[in-house]
């Protein structure tokens, strides 16, 4: 695994980690709201590496990017293109992958609002959200998100920590194994509740971008997801006619590492048919 330090064109450093053959087609993960890198091991350190260039970082304001405090900062459409775009320069990602969970879809969006699908070979949107706004709490973004947002957001400490050992919970339908669960408790801790307040003050519909994508899309879904609901996936087909889609039974916001064997597999396979 090498670790980058990435500036993007606000002047910020973005961490990202690199593995796999240098040689193959690349997939650049971009993970969720209050997340990490980290997120994405069970992609990062599987038989993905033997063919696969593998590339995620942490999004501006998680892990360990570095993290503005003012909400400018996090509000930008450009802003997150651009980070996209720096990752994608620096490392010389030629026709990449996008592989985007949660809040990861939204930032995908940004970058192809901005900058199209000249160095995309395809997007996966993983439980993936594209649409921000109080019209979409309830119909499309779920209780798994929005009844635990104020205290996540909260300054208290006590009044935080609890909210968000709740939602974390509350991602996953299949129990992790305590590493896993104790490791993505932590990364989430590492973001600041500010920082998790500022990445919801957008107001987002990216129904009209779906319709002009035409790179392959692939969505991910679990049907018991209450987080980003089953109906956002529906949305994106319908809005995409490019867009194909892969329902998991008895599997929650988390796919890739609720049923890491058919996530991969499938991964694979898309990576295959769109390099």
């Amino acid at each position: 695994m090498k670790l980058h330090n990435v500036v993007s064109s606000d002047g910020l450093r973005l961490n990202v980690a690199e593995c796999g053959n240098a040689e193959g087609a690349s997939i650049l993960f971009i993970h969720g709201w209050s997340q990490s890198y980290l997120s994405w091991m069970k992609q990062l350190e599987s038989q993905l590496a033997e063919q696969f260039r593998l590339v995620a970082f942490d999004l501006r304001g998680h892990g360990a990017s570095e993290a503005p405090r003012e909400e400018s900062a996090y509000t930008s459409t450009a802003q997150w293109a651009d980070d996209v775009k720096a990752v994608i320069d620096e490392l010389g990602l030629e026709k990449t992958l996008l592989v985007g969970w949660s809040y990861g879809g939204l930032v995908i969006c940004d970058y192809v609002r901005e900058y199209g699908c000249d160095c995309v070979s395809g997007i996966n949107f993983v439980g993936a959200a594209v649409k921000l706004n109080e019209a979409a709490i309830g119909p499309f973004i779920g209780p798994g998100f929005y009844e635990h947002f104020e205290a996540a957001t909260s300054a208290n400490l006590q009044v935080s920590v609890d909210a968000m050992r709740v939602f974390v919970e509350g991602c996953f339908t299949k129990k992790l194994s305590r590493e896993d669960y104790e490791r993505t408790l932590c990364f989430n801790m590492a973001v600041r509740p500010d920082v998790r307040a500022s990445l919801a003050a957008r107001d987002l519909d990216n129904s009209d971008l779906l319709e002009e994508i035409s790179s392959p899309v692939l969505v991910s879904q679990g049907e018991d997801d209450i987080v980003v609901l089953p109906s956002m996936a529906e949305f994106i087909l319908d809005n995409c006619a490019v867009a194909k889609g892969s329902y998991y039974q008895g599997v929650g916001h988390g796919p890739f590492m609720e049923d890491v064997d058919r996530f991969n597999a499938e991964l694979a396979a898309f990576a295959g048919v769109t390099s």
